[in-house]
């Protein structure tokens, strides 16, 4: 199999502190499907928007699941009781009996929590509660790295949410399991629950939102999570020498999704397969690729509530509003007629921060940049550094918020989004709904959702160079104010709402149980 690949890391990044919730506007009207032709489907998450997320996993399945929901569909989401939902949810009610979860010799008990559903109604969402494992400041981990019982806390929450579902979800006839943290609940369900006539049922769609979070374990971490030993070989769970949890939930699976049709592509390449494009290639016509969305009615200028001033791509006085209170909030500038790019990313390699720093973008352009998020400290003391030098045209906010991202989007003329690789993204659609045209590279959902040109400036090489020209190219259509008006517009009519999407994902669930259905 060649030379051994670095292995990815097993989590993202401890959620913010939290945060006042969200509230989005009346949901826009979604065509229902037909009684007859409705399927359950259950949705298993490490994340879920607002209750707890770190980076787009969650939104996206809060989106997909809502649109469902919207649809007629009966839709179910199961996610772990973090210490962050206690925090900001206080609207818990406990439900049934308490579950007992035999896991490597020991049985864990757990409870069961319901969100209460808000006005708008939508999905039901439950709660795994397991104060050892859950009630903890982090989601995957905290400053110093990964929690070291991650395989047991996500094995054990795969365990209870599989022995919950028959009572909280009986119409679920499509289990959807996100990322490696539920990888498991495939398996377990082919395997410990095989018996069962509820379970045995079901299909499973597994989506992978990250390829590069895989959860690698050591080999003997099989038996401490009740797995049988021979599914540690090379069609499972096997992986340069370690168990890898991704891959035994894919094995396992009647149907893979990823979350653009362009990064189905890339996953089937040693390059973007992040070792596993052998695995990806072999799937064929199992793997797919379903562009994410976002929500329309939340992310909509003309009523956005958070603005300095509502705007559309008719009347765009709002935006100048929005751009000037920014400047002033970040003191920089008032300069109406300077570009201003805004970047809105966790502060990790994947999303081009290196050729962010190599490309002299003050030195070549006279364009201001604001810089909103948290990750690695290398970033934060390097953009820290350039603000401190420039601080009429460079600012720093190293945290995140919904409100702040509202509003850098809102304010800024343009956004970068120079990523490595990018299987999807969601700020670019949020981007493009606010009028700041993106500047991205040419890879995964950037390459799936932005017309260059358009509706924003693709480059193809991951260089300073590259990202540099696409700069320039930026700036100089900004010089020119028509075609400056037409590129906003451009963006602005782009359509990124979950329909489209959610009509694509029940043709996929359709297909799935009918190869379950084949294969019993």
């Amino acid at each position: 199999m060649g030379a051994t690949p670095p292995a990815p890391k097993s989590r993202r990044r401890s959620p913010p502190p939290a945060q006042p919730r969200r509230t989005a506007a009346a949901a826009t009207p979604r065509p229902q499907i037909a009684p007859a032709e409705r399927i359950g489907v259950t949705h298993l998450t490490a994340e879920y928007w607002p209750f707890a997320r770190t980076g787009g996993l969650g939104e996206a399945v809060s989106g997909l699941a809502t649109c469902q929901a919207a649809a007629g569909l009966p839709t179910t989401v199961i996610m772990p009781l973090y210490q962050i939902v206690r925090e900001t949810t206080p609207s818990l009610e406990r439900t049934a009996s308490p579950l007992a979860i035999a896991l490597g010799g020991h049985t864990e008990r757990a409870w069961l929590y319901r969100a209460l559903p808000g006005p708008g109604g939508g999905p039901q969402v439950f709660f795994i509660e397991h104060p050892d494992f859950f009630d903890r400041a982090g989601i995957y981990g905290d400053n110093g790295g990964d929690y070291p019982d991650n395989a047991r806390r996500f094995a054990f929450f795969c365990l209870a949410a599989l022995t919950a579902l028959p009572e909280v979800a009986p119409e679920t006839q499509v289990l959807h399991a996100h990322d490696w943290h539920t990888a498991l609940a495939p398996v377990y369900l082919r395997t410990a629950f095989a018996g069962e006539p509820f379970h045995r049922r079901l299909a499973v769609v597994t989506s992978v939102h990250n390829a590069g979070f895989q959860g690698h374990f050591p080999p003997e971490t099989l038996a401490e999570l009740s797995l049988p030993a021979e599914l540690y070989n090379a069609d499972v769970f096997e992986w340069y020498g370690r168990m890898n949890a991704l891959k035994g939930g894919m094995a396992h699976s009647d149907v893979v999704v990823t979350v653009s049709p362009s990064h189905a592509v890339e996953l089937r390449t040693a390059e973007g397969g992040f070792g596993l494009h052998d695995r990806f290639t072999e799937l064929g016509d199992r793997l797919v690729g379903i562009l994410n969305g976002i929500d329309p009615d939340l992310w909509n200028p003309e009523t956005d509530p958070e603005l300095t001033g509502n705007y559309s791509s008719e009347d765009l006085a709002g935006k100048r509003r929005c751009k000037a209170a920014l400047q002033r909030a970040y003191g920089l500038a008032q300069r109406g007629h300077t570009p201003l790019f805004g970047m809105s990313a966790r502060m990790v390699a994947q999303k081009g921060l290196d050729l962010v720093l190599g490309a002299d973008l003050l030195g070549t352009t006279d364009a201001q940049f604001i810089f909103l998020g948290a990750g690695e400290h290398r970033y934060h003391e390097a953009l820290g550094n350039i603000a401190a030098a420039a601080p009429d045209r460079v600012a720093v906010e190293f945290m995140f918020t919904d409100r702040l991202e509202h509003r850098l989007l809102a304010g800024a003329d343009a956004l970068l989004m120079p990523s490595l690789y990018e299987p999807c993204g969601l700020t670019q659609m949020r981007a493009q709904h606010y009028g700041a045209v993106p500047v991205a590279r040419r890879v995964g959902g950037l390459k799936d959702s932005i017309i260059d040109g358009v509706s924003g400036f693709l480059f193809d090489e991951y260089s300073p160079a590259a990202l540099a020209q696409a700069v320039r190219r930026t700036v100089d259509a900004y010089a020119d104010r028509t075609a400056w008006r037409k590129l906003v517009r451009g963006a602005m009519a782009q359509q990124f709402g979950w329909h489209r999407s959610g009509e694509e994902y029940f043709a996929l669930y359709r297909r799935a149980l009918a190869v379950r259905s084949a294969s019993t």
